[in-house]
């Protein structure tokens, strides 16, 4: 996960890149640091705590991880850091546009913002001052505070802490302040300053009658990792919202503070925390919390962005307005963004208002907000359709968003559901029933992705629209599995977690190693998210030693190691990182010359194929499937531009076009073709 990272954080450092996407892609990076002190970091603590000492397969005991997590971090912070002193901003005001603090500012913008702290800011500010009778306040999960030192007009120092309100803006357009409160813009510059910066400049109205002495930001991360004893939860929606309204108050796993604050204020923070020393980062600067950069990458230079890309619609959409009898002509294949997602709500759309359709199930993941397909669910209930979703709770970070959905398809009369107990259910079906002249129909939507329509624009991700019998008695087969009780399910066509995918897939490489060994062609090319699971590895160490030519795709952690000498010789390991998150799941097998491509949900980890409902669907269509191979696959596998191989020493490489190589960006070279 850490080289992942590093990963998102070298486009940061690209200096081709557009000035604001860096910013993005900083912004990206601290998010992604965040998650991972909450749930991988936490996880290590706990294991520390509990007196686990057990050297897992990478050879490294809970605290032996910690400290090389903290050695790896640290001059990634660094780097972070600089990018954006020494080289973001510099370049940034020369477009004028500064990030400055409060006291590089002139005495009408500060009168500006002076107004503004006093009409939108002050009123939200809750200080809490700490002494006997008040005690050391709590302090949220991923909050900015200010450490404030005071002194009374008896000259005793005292203490209080700020907190930062989430729920204002935490760059502050200084140009557009000035504009507003003084009735002009003052300079032609886009000037912005930090939220906190402006608190600590006006501590004395927050404490009257006190000195300020000194303020120091400081941010606190706490684990996260929600423990949901499932078969004791009488109500799963209701312990769900109780698991997230404690998330608040789990373990310190990090402290930061900048560099400049005083050692015993920081003793201080550290006692009432109750953190180590090795949970402390000190940032050479300012911002803390550095993912809120989301806000400066937002702003309206569109010369300083991407060009826009719209997802294009396919021709065979413009030629025929029944849906449903494009899917019975032919399989669809949809590969977002650079195809348009469009399709996919229109399909749920359409089985909302066609008079012929019964029935709509599906799963839900993670939806996002303002959902056209979640509201698409509701009209369907609203016009007399049999409605069933199941939605998943235990998301994670998503479970308030979820919530919220799972009550108002309730409240309208939807049958929703939790999935099943112990399992997370992250496949990606829908299934429509539709009554036809011939009988009953079954319309499927079989992803890799989820039901979201802000992130198909952002994400990359694998979708098939199809009336196949097969795959329709399938999908019926798995929704009876998940709303009902049919534990002995069995299936045409899916791979399904947990109970098949494993053992299907291990068939299929040893089906590969058979063919190698008898001469036959043999190639695996899996794409992915991850690849974790041991046993998979292994068995695909023991192709590899048969002959087995092996493309990896991984996106991000990748527990194989390519290239070691009689053992992985034949694998080669490639990550993507770019403008699009790669989120596929595809994986492909030569299969002596019968090709046959699979995609879905589950990535090769022991949490998806052991502990989740996952699907792995086959695509038949020969036409899709060469689309596939020879296209999707074999255009990522000669990226030079954004991609990085993976050596066998566990670093990775980034690729560069060789003398008189043409560079190739497969994520551009896709948008290219979408746009001709």
């Amino acid at each position: 996960m850490l080289e992942f990272n590093y990963r998102v954080l070298e486009e940061a450092l690209d200096p081709k890149l557009p000035l604001l996407e860096r910013v993005k892609f900083l912004a990206i990076f601290a998010n992604n640091l965040d998650e991972f002190f909450m749930i991988r970091v936490s996880g290590l603590r706990e294991q520390v705590a509990a007196g686990v000492v057990e050297t897992p397969a990478d050879g490294l005991t809970p605290a032996q991880q910690l400290s090389a997590i903290r050695k790896r971090l640290i001059p990634m912070f660094e780097a972070q850091y600089r990018c954006l002193r020494d080289d973001v901003l510099p370049k940034l005001q020369e477009h004028n546009i500064f990030l400055v603090t409060y006291d590089e500012l002139t005495e009408d913008r500060k009168e500006a913002l002076q107004l503004y702290f006093e009409s939108e800011i002050f009123p939200v500010l809750t200080p809490l001052a700490v002494d006997p009778g008040r005690p050391f306040p709590h302090i949220s999960n991923l909050s900015l505070n200010l450490a404030v030192l005071l002194q009374d007009e008896a000259e005793h120092q005292r203490f209080a802490r700020v907190k930062v309100p989430q729920t204002l803006p935490r760059i502050i357009p200084v140009h557009e302040i000035a504009s507003k409160y003084l009735g002009k813009r003052v300079g032609k510059r886009q000037l912005f300053v930090l939220l906190e910066d402006i608190i600590a400049a006006n501590l004395e109205t927050l404490f009257p009658g006190m000195r300020i002495l000194e303020s120091h930001p400081f941010r606190v991360t706490r684990n996260a990792d929600m423990e949901i004893e499932e078969d004791e939860a009488s109500d799963l929606l209701e312990t769900i919202e109780a698991g997230v309204r404690q998330r608040r108050f789990g373990r310190v796993v990090r402290l930061e503070v900048r560099t400049d604050i005083p050692q015993f204020l920081l003793d201080m923070l550290k006692e009432y925390l109750n953190v180590e020393r090795s949970d402390i980062y000190h940032l050479h600067g300012s911002p803390l919390g550095m993912s809120q950069l989301f806000e400066l990458a937002s702003i309206d230079v569109p010369e300083l962005k991407f060009a826009p890309y719209m997802p294009q619609r396919l021709p065979m959409f413009d030629h025929e307005d029944d849906l449903f009898s494009l899917i019975r002509k032919q399989d669809i294949l949809l590969y977002h963004p650079y195809d348009s997602f469009t399709p996919v709500v229109q399909f749920f759309r359409a089985a909302a208002h066609d008079p012929k359709v019964l029935a709509i199930k599906t799963t839900l993941y993670r939806v996002g907000n303002n959902s056209p397909i979640v509201n698409a669910l509701l009209e369907a209930q609203e016009n007399g359709k049999q409605v069933a979703v199941l939605v998943e709770l235990k998301a994670r970070f998503d479970e308030e968003n979820n919530i919220v959905w799972a009550r108002k398809l309730e409240a309208q009369g939807v049958h929703v559901v939790y999935g099943l107990l112990g399992l997370k259910t992250h496949c990606k079906v829908a299934l429509v029933v539709r009554r036809e002249d011939d009988g009953l129909r079954r319309y499927i939507h079989l992803s890799t992705g989820n039901y979201n329509a802000t992130t198909a624009r952002i994400y990359s991700d694998v979708g098939l629209l199809t009336c196949r019998n097969d795959l329709g008695a399938d999908a019926s087969e798995l929704f009876n599995r998940l709303t009902g009780y049919a534990p002995n399910a069995t299936y045409h066509k899916l791979l399904v977690a947990p109970e098949y995918l494993r053992e299907r897939f291990d068939q299929l490489i040893r089906r590969e190693i058979d063919h190698a060994r008898e001469g036959r062609p043999t190639h695996i090319i899996f794409k992915m998210n991850a690849l974790v699971d041991a046993k998979i590895i292994r068995r695909l160490y023991e192709a590899s030693m048969a002959g087995v030519k092996i493309d990896l795709l991984v996106r991000g952690i990748c527990c194989l190691r390519p290239g070691l000498e009689g053992i992985s010789e034949n694998i080669r390991v490639t990550s993507v990182v770019g403008r699009f998150l790669e989120h596929p799941r595809i994986y492909y097998f030569a299969n002596g010359g019968q090709s046959e491509v699979y995609m879905g949900s589950a990535d090769l980890m022991p949490r998806n194929l052991d502990r989740r409902v996952e699907t792995i669907f086959p695509v038949e269509d020969e036409a899709l499937k060469r689309r596939i191979i020879d296209e999707i696959l074999a255009i990522e596998m000669v990226d030079n531009v954004q991609a990085r191989e993976l050596q066998s020493d566990g670093s990775y490489t980034r690729l560069k076009p060789g003398d008189g190589d043409t560079p190739l960006n497969s994520q551009s070279w896709f948008m290219e073709q979408t746009r001709s």
